[in-house]
């Protein structure tokens, strides 16, 4: 990953941040994305090298903010190798519950953010014929689980649109790799009132690592899907 220019879309979250700060110690040249820009400055400041890192405040769900981030990042570093979608909001409560903006708040961050990034990116790749995208899908976008219609939802159709895409962009040299971590273990649970046991969850640093393997991989591989979850819950 020596001088391979990332965007690491949802920097200051917990797989995002973890990431980030491996990317940063394989060499890699970064571009941070997040809503709070007092966390991703102090992400960017904590790292090794600041003139390797350029962190950019950015709503994914503003596709004209998104497409600031991408001509930001090729105007510091020339081009853009890599794209991490780190991003997300979930919500655990019964389908007949969910309200309007709960649903759109799902839509809007977990799918709309996630085709406006890879969309964005994928712009910036084709010119070099040469491109990786990783999108952070999570189990929910390949298994239905009770409580969470809403969230499967967006990240089935993250599912849905990445291997579109991926097809559509494969002649352009572009790879495309999906992560689906079982339970992690970051403040994405601090707000669910779900009882889970965090204890048994994945470390971020354990997704973090999926990610950049599936980053590393040597030119001609193609890591399409990357499967990691917790001993205490399977799916087959």
């Amino acid at each position: 990953m020596q001088d391979k220019v990332v965007v690491v879309v949802g920097a200051t979250g917990g797989i995002g941040s973890a990431v980030t700060r491996q990317l940063a110690k394989a060499g890699a040249q970064l571009v941070l994305a997040a809503r709070n820009s007092s966390r991703l400055d102090a992400l960017a400041a904590e790292l090794l090298s600041p003139m390797q890192v350029m962190p950019v405040p950015c709503d994914i769900t503003d596709p004209l903010q998104v497409d600031r981030v991408m001509k930001k990042a090729v105007g510091q570093f020339g081009h853009i190798d890599a794209l991490v979608n780190a991003a997300g909001a979930g919500i655990l409560k019964p389908g007949h519950q969910i309200e309007p903006a709960e649903l759109n708040a799902m839509i809007d961050v977990n799918l709309k953010g996630s085709f406006y990034t890879t969309q964005a990116a994928a712009q910036h790749m084709k010119e070099r014929q040469s491109g990786h995208i990783c999108n952070v899908v999570g189990i929910l976008g390949k298994h239905s689980m009770a409580m969470a219609s809403a969230y499967c939802a967006s990240k089935f159709g993250v599912v849905g649109f990445s291997k579109c895409m991926a097809d559509e962009l494969k002649r352009f040299g572009i790879k495309f790799t999906l992560l689906y971590f079982g339970g992690v273990d970051t403040p994405f649970w601090d707000d669910i009132t779900l009882k889970v046991d965090r204890k048994k969850m994945l470390s971020a640093e354990t997704a973090a690592g999926a990610i950049v393997y599936a980053l590393s991989a040597e030119p001609q591989a193609v890591p399409m899907e990357i499967n990691i979850q917790p001993e205490s819950h399977l799916f087959f």
